[in-house]
């Protein structure tokens, strides 16, 4: 069965949905599974522009056929080697023996590690500015190393306005039918899985996103094709917008995530309080997260999006809790800046909270931590920290 739609003057969307996987790249949890997409150019010459997973391959190769509808495939366009999207290179490889591959020069050297095929003359290197002409459409060729592989490319089709962005401007979350933006209903939860997938798959490549965000802004983009989620053909600036926070690391909103740890509830009460007092004193964008049920994922996603961060731990075996420092450890590994950060220790004995999290806070970027501590040993006893602490964060966002 054939599922296919066309975007624009005979390029079509050929993609396919895995609605059963739970585990994005085995680590990060999916509610609504995940879409690769992949694209045909039916002109003078046909292309292919990337495949798809290996587990929904069977209805590509069903989409290629028909599109095709006996002829042959002129050339693959590969965008992005990760296998997610070049699992079913091999496999056209060998169907179409005529079949160019164009492609960046490491791309070529990807396709030969994990296929263990020498393409030779059968390749097309490419390289920033290059154009590969099919008849009526031509793909400019735009490089994107480390957005978020090194051997990224975007191509640019210039009669449509067409961008195909790889990885790029990408989301979680199974296409229903309705690939484009303006089809569904684009809302908070929607765009919480797109920060979600933008933070913890691309983020750590901020200044690389942005460098590729300039060159794109030379072009007259009328959609942005990615290799996952939906297909933007409306409303473009609204999500090059949060596109350019994101890899800015700037954040979305002033408010405040209140990131806990809790193995008797000592700590959560403390967190809930603090809440409570936030709430009160008027900011009311905050969102309370326990780290342990929490995955991380979510948190990395929460910290991408808001300006104030609490991290509320007890000491564990003379450092923080396993969750807590598995969160603060990523917020590291993907690069989080501009951040005003607050502590809440909780100590029995030989409080190490505030020396752990310092220590890893003063080697990232543009990271402030506020002088204000709550300091509890074993339970909260002196309510006036947290209204001290509150005070203080209230200040620092209305400042």
């Amino acid at each position: 069965m054939r599922t296919i739609r066309e975007l624009k003057d005979n390029i079509y969307y050929i993609g396919s949905n895995d609605r059963r996987l739970a585990l994005f790249e085995n680590m990060f949890p999916l509610e609504n599974g995940v879409s690769y997409n992949s694209y045909f150019i039916d002109d003078e010459k046909t292309a292919v522009l990337d495949t798809v997973d290996r587990f929904v391959s069977d209805a590509f190769f069903e989409n290629v056929k028909a599109l095709l509808n006996g002829r042959s495939l002129d050339y693959l366009i590969v965008h992005h080697m990760e296998p997610d999207h070049g699992a079913n290179i091999g496999r056209l490889i060998e169907m179409f023996p005529e079949m160019k591959v164009v492609c960046s020069l490491k791309a070529n050297q990807m396709i030969e590690q994990f296929f263990g095929e020498e393409l030779g003359d059968r390749a097309i290197i490419i390289k920033e500015g290059d154009t590969l002409e099919l008849g009526v459409h031509s793909l400019k060729f735009l490089a994107a190393p480390m957005v978020h592989w090194p051997e990224v490319m975007f191509s640019y089709e210039e009669k449509t306005g067409i961008l195909f962005s790889a990885d790029a401007f990408g989301s979680f979350g199974a296409l229903d039918g309705t690939i484009f933006n303006d089809e569904t209903i684009v809302d908070e939860k929607w765009y919480a899985e797109a920060r979600r997938y933008y933070s913890n798959i691309v983020g750590k490549y901020g200044t690389q996103t942005q460098a590729i965000l300039k060159k794109a802004s030379a072009l007259d983009i009328n959609m942005i094709a990615p290799l996952h989620g939906l297909i933007w053909r409306t409303n473009i600036c609204d999500f090059v917008s949060k596109y350019n926070l994101w890899s800015k690391y700037q954040p979305e909103v002033k408010g405040v995530l209140v990131a806990y740890a809790s193995m008797y509830g000592n700590t959560e009460s403390a967190a809930n309080a603090l809440a409570l007092s936030l709430a009160d004193k008027g900011v009311h964008d905050i969102r309370v997260r326990d780290v342990s049920v929490t995955d991380t994922s979510e948190l990395i996603s929460l910290a991408f999006k808001y300006s104030h961060i609490v991290i509320a731990s007890p000491t564990y075996n003379l450092g923080l809790h396993p969750k807590m420092e598995h969160f603060v450890v990523d917020m590291k590994a993907l690069n989080l800046q501009n951040r005003t950060v607050a502590i809440i220790e909780n100590g029995t004995w030989s409080p190490a909270v505030v020396k752990t999290v310092t220590e890893i806070l003063s080697t990232m970027k543009n990271i402030t931590i506020m002088n204000e501590k709550v300091l509890i040993k074993s339970s909260l006893r002196e309510q006036q920290q947290i209204e001290t602490l509150a005070n203080a964060i209230v200040a620092d966002i209305n400042k």
